[in-house]
């Protein structure tokens, strides 16, 4: 009974209400029936005793209206009781249609309320607001949620800014320590070589966290930057092959795209986005292997793949990946230089523009990153 949806509860208990009704109310009228009937036939053969001849049949328009008549009542009872059976079954088979309809009419808010819940994402909080326009029943839950939609915005708001705030506060000292990292390096080039490493590792942790603070800026500004750009994805595709082709020279690695798309978006952000992908899919490539960068339209989606012919991805890690900070393999990570934000800002980026990113395929042989948009409905009909 657990596993039975709640309009169906609704339907199989009220049609076993109507038919134990219509099962009383049908005993008990066919009670009522044969009992009158029984006297009916009881005073008819009363009366007919007084007739010594037998009746064969009964013809209003020769029979002699003067003599006394008799009726036979033959199989009535039984004719009267299948009748009521059958109506009892129609009545409660209806019943249940009807409570059907009814219930499914009375859950309707309900079912609105799931899938508005299922569209419930970080960016659309504020439109996820359950209107007062809602049944009395539900008029406190609908307060609940949107209050719960409330709190939700405002934690949101404070890590957002939050984390805007440390990164721009970091950002000052960090440069700072930068420049006199490489003004100390410049005027002291005689260092020997245990001072010449150590300054050497400073320069490369300090660049590091500048890295990670610029990142987490950007992630904590995504939300302000206007999404209205026209994007033609195939010359952008190119430019970013381009840009990253000393990258992928230096590692042996070929770069491949085919297909084209159009969508709307922030230039900038999808620029980042697949720049990122790109980049990750080089760095963690094998040597002489390839990365193929295509676009295509599935239905009213456009799909971003970038494959590699890399290590690939274990499985319990295929949504881990898109989490700040984490590294599948840490020293392996630090080797190839990343801090552990760039599918976490690809991620926020796709979410901003309505899209979804996740790991596609992923065995031994390689990886399949795969992004999908979807297309702006007025701009397809233009």
């Amino acid at each position: 009974m657990k596993k039975i949806s709640l309009q169906w509860r609704i339907t199989l208990m009220t049609a076993i209400l109507i038919g134990i009704t219509c099962v009383s109310m049908n005993s008990l009228i066919g009670y009522s029936g044969r009992h009158y009937m029984d006297s009916i036939g009881s005073g008819i053969s009363a009366n007919s005793d007084s007739y010594k001849g037998e009746q064969e049949f009964f013809d209003p328009e020769s029979a002699d209206l003067d003599q006394e008549v008799t009726i036979i009542v033959n199989g009535a009872q039984e004719s009267f009781s299948t009748t009521n059976w059958c109506i009892t079954a129609v009545v409660t088979l209806l019943g249940g249609v009807l409570a059907c309809f009814v219930s499914g009419r009375a859950l309707k808010p309900l079912h609105t309320f799931a899938s508005r819940v299922e569209n419930v994402q970080p960016n659309n909080l504020p439109d996820m607001k359950i209107t007062d326009d809602v049944p009395a029943e539900f008029k406190q839950f609908s307060i609940s949620f949107n209050q719960m939609l409330d709190r939700l915005d405002e934690g949101f708001t404070a890590q957002r800014q939050f984390t805007g705030n440390a990164a721009h506060e970091l950002r000052t000292p960090l440069a700072l320590l930068q420049a006199q990292l490489e003004l100390f390096s410049v005027e002291h080039p005689d260092l020997d070589a245990e001072s010449a490493d150590f300054l050497k590792l400073l320069q490369e942790q300090t660049e590091r966290m500048s890295q990670v603070t610029k990142t987490l800026l950007e992630m904590s500004e995504l939300r302000t930057v206007p999404c209205n750009d026209c994007i033609e994805l195939a010359p952008m595709i190119e430019e970013i092959l381009a840009d990253l082709s000393p990258v992928a020279e230096k590692k042996g690695v070929t770069l491949e795209c085919d297909g084209t798309g159009t969508m709307v978006g922030s230039d900038t952000l999808i620029y980042r986005l697949i720049f990122n992908l790109t980049e990750n899919a080089i760095r963690y490539n094998r040597p002489d292997g390839t990365v193929r960068v295509s676009v295509s339209q599935a239905g009213d989606d456009l799909v971003v793949r970038v494959a590699d012919t890399g290590c690939g991805i274990p499985e319990k890690y295929k949504e881990s990946i898109f989490q700040p900070f984490f590294r599948v393999d840490k020293s392996r990570s630090r080797e190839n230089g990343g801090v552990g934000l760039g599918l976490s800002l690809v991620w926020e980026i796709a979410d901003i523009h309505g899209g979804k990113v996740q790991a596609e395929e992923s065995t031994e042989k390689g990886t399949v990153m795969t992004v999908t948009f979807p297309l702006n409905r007025e701009y397809k009909d233009d």
